[in-house]
């Protein structure tokens, strides 16, 4: 880890698909300190180039200063930039026999069998990635159905396009993804696909990958509760004995639309310096990323970072912009408060009129082990019982899906004092106005 403390920092290498505390740091910034990153695509990228051992390409991690285990860091997103130009998703084929016991992680040559094979580019399509042994296709990763997505200039909107426009796309995939210069993935767009051509999306930027390092290696890809069931009983270097030690995840594969600019994302600190890293950005996502992959870009993020000493969190929280809450979780207006205060008085009970929204994340197996998940962190981070956490979240917040099948986000309006008494309530009042 660097020793040398920064107030700024600016990040533009990657890890081959792995995050972990053996990992090469990329430097220390000072508690307050800005960080910028530039990343390329995650996901298909990484996915169909045989090098990678995650189905990620995630930035190297950075220490905060002073952050050691059990504090917390408040990563707070100032601003987000897509620079590619078009981008190729859909749902995914695995290539029989190009992979061991996980297709994002043991990647093998087909042919020649050999383990994660140094690759080279032939041509465009499905075919064009080769085993620089023996010439084989040696992607692990088809489309099952697949669009190819170009963007306005404003990245407000995008639409999908023909097989001509696509294979034009193809010839010069480098360019128009805007790979960084660090980037080891080949581009998807080299696969051309052009299902349903001419369809209009709205955009709206996030990072899908973001977060702390778990105090264990691991595949970034996987670093969740739902993604992670694939290391249990694994027979690669990764594979975990059960559901215990994945528990040292740190749930920075969220896929949440809502961490985008604007939102304030508190993460764990799991190992001394936190080791936060980025990628995996979006140019739009529906809830619950239903094709498995979404609209993967290049771009350049910026955050500030607060240290939270003491906050010993088991996995993220979110502070999302406002206007990405549901109507019964934005914060109380003064008319609000006032009618509640009416209706305390006429009933005789103090009504509690100081209350900010959090999102404690989940992550499991399935939604409902996401869920129950997001139910435990909650308990333990307000010091309430799952059947308070359970009906102030149904009063005044609810559940979202972050990404099927087992990433939610739990919604509550919360006691501000007892969010004092965790330390957080600043940033609470400060994202919201209160």
């Amino acid at each position: 880890m660097s020793q040398q403390v920064v107030s700024e920092l600016e990040i533009d290498e990657y890890t081959l698909g792995l995050v972990g505390p053996e990992q090469e740091w990329a430097g220390t910034v000072a508690d307050g300190g800005l960080v910028r990153t530039h990343t390329p695509p995650a996901c298909w990228g990484p996915m169909i180039t045989p090098k990678f051992r995650g189905g990620h390409e995630v930035t190297k991690p950075i220490a905060v200063e002073g952050a050691e285990v059990g504090d917390a860091i408040a990563i707070k997103i100032r601003d987000i930039e897509v620079t590619s130009v078009a981008t190729s998703t859909g749902s995914m084929d695995e290539r029989e026999g190009a992979f061991g016991d996980d297709p994002f992680v043991d990647h093998k040559c087909p042919e020649c069998g050999t383990e994660w094979p140094e690759s080279v580019v032939e041509g465009t399509g499905e075919e064009s990635i080769r085993c620089a042994e023996c010439g084989a296709n040696a992607s692990s990763f088809a489309f099952e159905y697949g669009i190819t997505t170009v963007f306005d200039d404003e990245y407000e909107v995008g639409i999908t396009v023909d097989e001509e426009a696509a294979m034009d796309l193809a010839e010069t995939a480098e360019e128009a993804i805007a790979l960084p210069e660090h980037s080891r993935q080949h581009p998807i767009l080299l696969y051309g696909p052009s299902e349903m051509p001419g369809t209009l999306g709205h955009l709206r930027p996030f990072i899908g990958n973001i977060g702390t390092t778990p105090p264990i290696e691991m595949p970034d890809s996987h670093n969740a509760g739902d993604f992670g069931q694939f290391l249990i009983g694994a027979g690669h270097e990764w594979g975990l004995a059960d559901e215990e030690e994945l528990a040292q995840r740190t749930d920075g594969h969220m896929d949440i639309n809502a961490v985008r600019e604007g939102a304030i994302l508190v993460c764990p600190v799991k190992v001394d310096g936190g080791g936060i890293y980025v990628g995996d950005m979006h140019a739009n996502q529906g809830d619950g990323e239903l094709a498995l992959h979404t609209t993967d870009v290049s771009g350049h993020t910026e955050f500030e970072v607060e240290l939270i000493e003491g906050l010993d969190i088991d996995g993220p929280l979110l502070l999302p912009n406002e206007e990405d809450l549901s109507h019964i979780a934005k914060p109380y207006s003064e008319d609000d408060r006032e009618r509640g205060r009416a209706l305390g008085a006429e009933y005789d009970v103090d009504v509690e009129t100081d209350a900010g929204p959090i999102q404690v994340i989940g992550s499991g197996a399935t939604i409902n082990d996401a869920t129950q998940n997001a139910f435990d962190r909650a308990g333990d981070l307000l010091g309430m019982s799952e059947g308070e956490v359970r009906t102030r979240c149904t009063f005044s917040g609810g559940v979202e899906i972050g990404r099927l099948p087992g990433v939610v986000q739990l919604t509550m309006l919360a006691p501000m004092d007892v969010l004092q008494e965790r330390g957080i309530a600043h940033l609470v009042r400060d994202q919201y106005e209160l």
